[in-house]
């Protein structure tokens, strides 16, 4: 029951517009008055949890992500890959996703991959005859590859507030994400003649135009192959690895593309500073909830209670997809993250979920939450950067993730070797 509480007034406070943080120390304040636990030890304990090495990586690569937006990073990635692709059928469409992919396994965060694909491909996918509300729905889905595809600002989270391997969260989305771009692709192709009109551009690079665009995407296109390659060869922590995609994006943007000016690496590092200070105020006030809900023994109680409403393993799975989807749908991937997964966490090992195959549970039951009305914080973003109303979007996004993302959720959930393979193949489980 006070679970329960807990998510309701947590949505009340969202639903009046009290940014997230404060929303969470409403929370906060009233579990310390329905239980008269000491706030003073709880705060105590909430800053000695955030003082990890391990979440030195999130300000990092939310650093990183702000760097190549505005170093020219992305510009360069959407031009290779829409070389690459974007002259086929559909080819536009699969290039916005393809970039995502590729942005979102240096950045690491959905709103960077929306902010800095969008503002790119949505104006010439216009151009070629696609719908703006169309183009809205495949970036807010597709920009939740960022998401799946490590370095991932979630999983980081999710390693954190459940005492993981950050490296075996990583590890495990990876097959996930692979199978949603590939979906995504399919799905986009399958569109091409049925409900789009595709035009083509008739005007066909040379090939020294094309060796000179893949020459100055190189650099942009070595950061995943360090970044991920360092981190499972070995060589980088995630924090070392966020640390080394700073510096690489700044000396890329200084001084390889020269797209990057002080004044804009000064706004990069106040936004990104922002953006941080916003997510471990979240991180703060989420410790403390769930150290107060783990001493009252709320998550336990609640595993009882759904294990005595449902004692089929499958339909414990099926449900807490469900829950997850709803509360994606209602509150942001960073809230989903660091309190729905842990309280639900006790309940998914009891039915042998392992706690790396629950990650990628999260990360892709994320994707379709955060694009579902009435909230779909991504979709509304996708929308405002394509300058179209979500009412145009809201019918393409729902295809989408009925056709493909839902079903990527449900193979993940249910073939735990999709998400468990490739970390036990690397020795990190």
């Amino acid at each position: 029951m006070e679970a329960l509480l807990v998510l309701g007034l947590l949505l009340v406070l969202l639903g009046i517009g009290l940014p997230v943080a404060w929303s969470f120390a409403g929370v906060v304040a009233a579990l310390v008055w329905i239980y008269d636990v000491n706030l003073n030890t709880l705060m105590l304990q909430g800053f000695r949890s955030l003082n990890s090495v391990i979440l030195l990586a999130l300000p990092l690569f939310i650093l990183a992500g702000y760097l190549m937006q505005s170093g020219g990073i992305a510009s360069r990635l959407v031009a290779f890959i829409e070389m690459a692709i974007g002259r086929r059928r559909g080819g536009l469409g699969n290039a916005m996703v393809g970039a995502s992919g590729v942005f979102g396994a240096i950045a690491g965060t959905a709103t960077a991959a929306v902010a800095a694909i969008g503002t790119l491909m949505i104006d010439p996918m216009a151009e070629r005859g696609y719908p703006r509300g169309y183009s809205a729905a495949l970036l807010g889905i597709s920009s939740l590859l960022g998401i799946l595809i490590p370095p991932s600002i979630t999983m980081i989270l999710f390693a954190v507030a459940t005492q993981q391997s950050v490296a075996a969260c990583f590890a495990a989305s990876i097959v996930p994400g692979i199978m949603l771009m590939i979906g995504l692709m399919l799905f986009n192709r399958g569109q091409i003649g049925r409900r789009i009109h595709e035009l083509h551009d008739e005007r066909k690079l040379t090939g020294t135009e094309k060796r000179r665009i893949a020459l100055r995407t190189l650099p942009a296109l070595s950061l995943p192959v360090i970044i991920i390659g360092g981190i499972y060869g070995g060589y980088f922590t995630p924090t070392e690895a966020a640390a080394f995609a700073v510096i690489a994006a700044v000396c890329i943007g200084l001084f390889v593309y020269r797209d990057m000016s002080l004044a804009r690496l000064r706004d990069s590092t106040v936004a990104a500073a922002e953006t941080t200070g916003s997510i471990v105020l979240i991180l703060l006030f989420s410790f403390v909830i769930g150290r107060i809900l783990v001493s009252e023994r709320i998550p336990q109680d609640l595993t009882e209670l759904v294990t005595s409403l449902v004692s089929n393993p499958i339909g414990v799975i099926v449900l807490v997809n469900i829950f997850l989807i709803v509360a994606g749908a209602l509150i942001d991937d960073v809230s989903v993250t660091v309190v729905i997964a842990p309280l639900l966490l006790p309940l998914m090992v009891s039915v042998d979920v392992h706690p790396v195959h629950f990650a990628a549970i999260v990360a892709t039951s994320v994707v379709i939450g955060a694009n579902s009305p009435p909230m779909a914080p991504v979709l509304f973003m996708a929308c405002r950067i394509g300058k179209v109303s979500v009412h145009h979007a809201v019918g393409p996004a729902l295809r989408m993730m009925a056709f493909v993302a839902l079903p990527v959720m449900l193979l993940t959930a249910f073939i735990p070797a999709l998400s468990l393979a490739l970390p036990r193949w690397l020795g990190l489980l």
